[in-house]
């Protein structure tokens, strides 16, 4: 079974590829970011009690913002859900756990 968290090294492998094999929520934060925090201990504490459901795939937007750029991120935290290599959906700012228990919910049911 995969890492339930991953930093992203390599955009195309770690999420791209990886998500034709498990979903990919990929959480957009930077070191500044209050929110972000606090999202982040929430999305890593959910990918770990998940059992593989998905890969939580950390994206520093300091370290690669050209990327983030690219993928139009406008705003932190951005969190966007990713599933054999296209965007299924995605949400912006702080949600309480049980918004988030939702989204993966309604996006993860085939």
């Amino acid at each position: 079974m995969p890492p339930a968290v991953i930093e992203v090294t390599d955009f195309e492998r770690d999420v791209l590829e990886a998500s034709s094999r498990v979903p990919v929520l990929v959480d957009f934060w930077a070191e500044w970011c209050t929110m972000c925090k606090g999202l982040s201990r929430t999305l890593e504490d959910m990918a770990e009690d998940s059992e593989g459901a998905f890969v939580l795939a950390k994206l520093n937007v300091e370290t690669d913002p050209e990327l983030a750029k690219q993928l139009g991120v406008q705003s932190l935290p951005t969190v966007t859900l990713y599933r054999d290599g296209e965007v299924i959906d995605s949400f912006t700012g702080q949600l309480p756990k049980m918004h988030i228990r939702s989204f993966l919910k309604r996006n993860m049911t085939d």
